[in-house]
């Protein structure tokens, strides 16, 4: 039977293949599909120009269209500093526009409350919503603690229902990181209740100078709860506890009507930069109502650092540790890092450093001016050729000049990182601080 078929074969008009011929089309096959398998590893550079475009996906954002008509890379510098710039301005604006009686905290206990339900696995934003709120708040908190040096901050997540605290007040951004990464797991339902009376519990027991907030990232649609929220958002409104939320799917009633109520705000987030340009609002010191912060005296302790080789028993993880760490000037306990509540006497515990660095927001330094790209040849001329900061090259191109900005007091001239670099860390302008060395 088998040599009749290839009989018929050969009748039909398909040629007979030998064995060399068809191991080489076998070979052939092969040698396509080791090709795929490679094309796939090298990230599809091998496909047609419509694959990648769809594997991609937006590679058509890279681009721009210059003045000239033509395409271009986008400048990413460029791109970022302009969203700071806009930040910038209006966090200037909000606060002269704020009324005589409302001031900022110095200290502020924060609990992030993350929503780790089913709907956290979603993957309209990439890869998911839940790695992309871990890595905006691995961002934030960073952010966070070097705008607030005195402040503290915790970890609650809700899931099956339930809300669980991650971590407690804390002033170590590495440990609140490290904590958070390690209990990523998506399941069940959320439940906003559950999450705001355990939040409430904790915050109950903050001292009356301390500003108490919460900040939720909710994903869900829904929330699965065990009573009547309406009275638990009555009870965080009466312990002045401000709740804001960010949202990553669409406006819920519940999560407005809970800001509204407490005097927070309620956002809901495009995409993942916008998500984290939404977060990275929260980090300064919002605006408190001075009838509702009263001024205290509090009593702080500037510990002193330990000899290197000294074992003494911490008090922060009850365990025997060799050198570092810091002393308490009232009962000689042993803590690890700054700042912290000391766990035997409770005395706050911080650096002169923390102390100095937490008064930049009350006097902010003025927003630079923009110098036009686009100056007369004489003019350019009288201009600084260098950046008064990093003393980079400020050197013009043709027609236009490199995006650099001006202090208004000083008229003293920056690149764009250093404008950066002074409104968000060194909260003094170096032109205005040498001014007045001189005057001095």
């Amino acid at each position: 039977m088998i040599g009749s078929v290839a009989v018929h074969r050969g009748s039909l008009g398909f040629p007979a293949m030998g064995g060399e011929e068809e191991r080489r089309r076998r070979g052939g096959d092969d040698g396509d599909e080791e090709e795929e398998e490679e094309e796939e590893e090298n990230g599809g550079q091998g496909m047609e120009a419509w694959e990648r475009a769809y594997a991609d996906e937006r590679s058509w954002e890279a681009l721009q269209e210059d003045e000239s008509g033509l395409l271009r890379p986008i400048d990413t510098k460029t791109l970022v500093h302009a969203q700071y710039r806009r930040r910038l301005l209006l966090r200037s604006a909000a606060a002269s526009s704020a009324a005589p009686r409302i001031q900022k905290g110095l200290i502020r206990y924060l609990y992030v409350v993350i929503d780790l339900s089913r709907a956290a696995s979603e993957t309209d934003f990439r890869p998911s919503r839940m790695v992309v709120a871990s890595k905006c708040v691995e961002a934030f908190i960073r952010e966070f603690f070097d705008q607030n040096p005195l402040s503290h901050i915790g970890m609650v997540a809700i899931k099956d229902g339930v809300a669980q605290r991650l971590t407690e007040l804390g002033g170590s951004p590495e440990s609140q990181i490290k904590s958070l990464l390690g209990k990523l797991e998506c399941s069940g339902d959320a439940s906003l209740q559950n999450a705001l009376e355990l939040v409430h519990g904790y915050l109950s027991q903050i001292p009356s100078y301390g500003h108490q907030e919460v900040l939720i990232l909710y994903s869900a649609l829904n929330t699965c709860d065990p009573g009547d929220i309406m009275e638990t958002i009555q009870k965080c409104k009466k312990a002045k506890i401000r709740c804001s939320v960010v949202g990553l799917s669409a406006e819920i009633y519940i999560c407005k009507h809970l800001c509204e109520e407490t005097g927070g705000s309620y956002t809901v987030a495009l995409d993942e930069s916008h998500f984290k340009e939404l977060l990275l609002e929260h980090a300064p010191p919002p605006p408190a109502i001075a009838e509702y912060a009263t001024a205290n005296l509090i009593k702080m302790g500037f510990p002193q650092r330990g000899a290197e080789g000294v074992i003494s028993i911490c008090s922060c993880h009850k365990e025997a540790k060799v050198g570092g760490g810091y002393t308490c000037p009232r009962c000689k306990a042993r803590v690890c890092e700054l700042p912290i509540e000391c766990r035997i006497c409770g005395l706050t515990l911080v650096s002169s450093p923390h102390l100095a660095r937490s008064y930049h927001h009350l006097f902010p330094v003025t927003p630079f001016n923009e110098v036009s790209s686009v100056i007369p040849t004489k003019w350019r001329q009288k201009l600084p050729q260098t950046c008064y900061g990093c003393q980079q090259s400020l050197a013009s191109h043709g027609s236009k000049s490199d995006p650099h900005v001006s202090c208004p007091k000083c008229n003293q001239h920056f690149c764009l990182d250093c404008d950066i670099y002074i409104h968000e860390s060194l909260h003094n302008c170096p032109g205005c601080e040498s001014q007045r060395g001189l005057t001095t």
